[in-house]
């Protein structure tokens, strides 16, 4: 079968706390009647996303043997296929989220997730596999050895790539993920990994900019920014009654992603990603409040940026 987007990358078991009106203090303890068990992490987060918006979506992991009929019992809910998901005698990853208002905080346990790297680079089938994607999105931390092992081979598929590192400070601050910067099609940090990388969201751009390449960065609340071949533009999200923010930059990266294999312009892409990030938080947990291509129509009528 020939998918529209390959999605690789990093899969945890989420634990959702949210309705929190606060951070406790050190030493003290607060508690919510809030809380989710969700499957999660970037990359299953967009490839959800893309399959509720009715994009055929290809997904490939490293998750825990004991995990995977309930893993696979899951993605089925949103037609996504485990049949590429590779089982491995560790345990899935694990990530804590504790959202506070519009913000959040996670804690993770990386598990299996973290022989994905090499088993990309050493198993050529896997790419193969790939093979026939109109895009390619990566969520993980991909380092400097994957531009000639894994990004070239994958460019040479002659589909579009994205990357979602999440916040992985060591990664976002070295100066040798350059190479891979420059060899994906498209960067997509939020704020604070933008600011991690170059001090400020305008240093990032900036940086973008001498780079050349386009520079995207995801503002929460503030909606999105983008800057290609000289143009900035700014795109701001509808107004959503935010229950938990859990995974809305993941839920961003699919709605950009739609937009580009519809063809549309880099402005409507970031229109789609906003829409798809704020609606995404209407319910606790990343996935059960991913919308539908009907749900933006809706929003879109009555949403101007």
């Amino acid at each position: 079968m020939i998918y529209d987007v390959t999605v690789i990358g990093e899969i945890y078991q989420d634990h959702v706390f949210s309705g929190f009106a606060g951070s406790p203090q050190p030493g003290t303890e607060i508690f919510t009647d809030q809380y989710q068990s969700e499957l999660g992490g970037g990359a299953v987060n967009t490839a959800c996303a893309l399959a509720r918006l009715g994009r055929s979506v290809r997904l490939i992991g490293v998750i825990g043997r004991e995990q995977f009929a309930s893993i696979s019992q899951r993605l089925a809910h949103f037609n996504v296929s485990a049949g590429d998901l590779i089982q491995s005698d560790k345990s899935t990853g694990v990530t804590v989220s504790i959202s506070v208002a519009e913000e959040r905080t996670l804690f993770s346990y990386r598990g299996a997730n973290e022989d994905l790297v090499g088993l990309l680079e050493s198993t050529p089938e896997l790419l193969q596999s790939a093979a026939g994607s109109r895009h390619i999105h990566l969520a993980l931390p991909l380092p400097p050895s994957s531009v000639s092992r894994l990004l070239r081979p994958l460019s040479a598929l002659g589909a579009t790539t994205s990357l979602d590192v999440g916040h992985h400070a060591e990664w976002l601050q070295a100066s040798s993920t350059i190479g891979v910067i420059r060899a994906i099609d498209y960067l997509l940090p939020n704020a604070r990994e933008a600011e991690v990388m170059q001090g400020s969201v305008t240093k990032y751009l900036q940086f973008c900019r001498e780079l050349g390449v386009p520079g995207i960065v995801k503002l929460g609340a503030e909606g999105a920014v983008m800057v290609e071949n000289g143009q900035e533009m700014r795109i701001s999200p509808p107004s959503v009654r935010v229950v938990d923010t859990t995974g809305a930059g993941d839920a961003f990266d699919g709605g950009f992603i739609h937009g580009l294999l519809a063809g549309v312009d880099p402005h409507a892409c970031l229109e789609l990603g906003c829409i798809c990030g704020s609606l995404s938080t209407r319910n606790p947990g990343s996935l059960e409040a991913l919308p539908s291509p009907e749900e933006i129509a809706l929003v879109k009528e009555t949403y101007a940026t």
